[in-house]
């Protein structure tokens, strides 16, 4: 198989930030550190609230990083103008719940069909490349091609917690595969539970974050960023080798 990229979420770097209401620790920053410990991209979610990451943040890793901005949000009209004023490289349209503490499962690309199809065709009308957030279903896989999305992300989320085997993850990959879609997966990804999902076949790139920020605080975020990347790449050779 291919080499399968790593996106690297910043976050939570913003949370702590944020804490005390200054300058530091600095995503943007933190952006750069991860680019040159190996990240294929950043991702950033500006929420609705602005909890963690700021417009600011946004226009300013457009603007520095070298690799490519992956700018996840919600699909509402304030964050698409937004989008389309920024023009990240790619936009990741997610759900969103003001009380949730992270992005709890998929965006119901069904249930708001006209409305992500819109948000869709808005953004790649500005040469943005739209990727949706969606469970491992196959009515959503079906529903996101139908949409205009050339990409999706699985959420891995119950995968990761274990409520759901690997071989869900496997079959969805087939389907997205089979209908044209690149891709993606993330959420809940760590050191113990990357390799599985990397060596997917046909897998485009990880969005992982939180581990990563967590791992940080005992051995540095470049190195936590280095030792994911490591991980990855060592059980997409393993299965590379496999008969």
């Amino acid at each position: 198989m291919s080499r399968v990229l790593l996106g690297v979420n910043i976050d939570h770097i913003a949370t702590v930030r944020n804490a005390r209401g200054g300058r530091f620790p600095c995503p943007v920053e933190a952006a750069l550190v991860a680019e040159a410990n190996g990240a294929d991209g950043i991702t950033a979610h500006l929420r609705e609230d602005r909890r963690h990451i700021r417009d600011d943040d946004i226009r300013r890793l457009k603007a520095e990083i070298g690799t490519r901005l992956n700018f996840e949000m919600a699909v509402t009209d304030e964050m698409v103008e937004l989008a389309c004023d920024v023009k990240p490289a790619y936009v990741c349209l997610v759900p969103e719940k003001r009380e949730e503490l992270t992005t709890e499962g998929g965006l119901d690309v069904i249930g708001q069909f006209d409305r992500v199809k819109s948000a869709t065709q808005r953004l790649m009308a500005e040469g943005i490349e739209v990727s949706l957030f969606i469970d491992p279903q196959t009515d959503q896989l079906t529903a996101s091609r139908d949409a205009g999305a050339s990409t999706v992300e699985l959420h891995t989320g119950s995968y990761a917690e274990g409520r759901e085997g690997i071989e869900v993850l496997a079959d969805a990959m087939r389907v997205g595969t089979n209908l044209g879609l690149v891709m993606n997966a993330g959420h809940g990804l760590d050191l113990g539970n990357v390799g599985a999902v990397a060596t997917l076949p046909a897998m485009h790139e990880l969005n992982i974050g939180y581990a990563i920020v967590a791992r940080a605080l005992w051995i540095g975020f470049g190195p936590a960023v280095a030792e994911m990347k490591a991980a990855i790449e060592s059980a997409v050779q393993a299965s590379n080798l496999r008969p």
